[in-house]
């Protein structure tokens, strides 16, 4: 079965995903950003989700981080809970 590991940013608007997105691409360190700002209990660790397979996120999720590109940042991903940033650390 296919795994993964990712970091996530969860905030209540796409403009603040948005605007989050623009500073890690401009350098900002994203576990420092997660901290900051994510609405997730897993800001304590820089927004790290840890291992998880197929179905073990709300379908928004898995559709970006089984397909989606290694180390890039993705979002804003909108879901139930709010917008996210993802970022895809690992998948086999």
């Amino acid at each position: 079965m296919a795994k993964a590991t990712a970091r996530h940013i969860l905030v209540d608007s796409k403009e603040k995903c948005e605007a989050l997105k623009a500073e890690i691409e401009g350098g900002r360190d994203f576990a420092e950003v997660a901290r900051e700002n994510s609405t997730c209990p897993s800001n304590r660790q820089g927004g790290d989700l840890g291992s998880f397979g197929p179905g073990q996120m709300v379908r928004e999720f898995d559709e970006v981080v089984f397909s989606g590109e290694l180390n890039k940042v993705h979002g804003p991903v909108k879901t139930q809970f709010g917008y996210h940033l993802l970022e895809i650390t690992s998948r086999s």
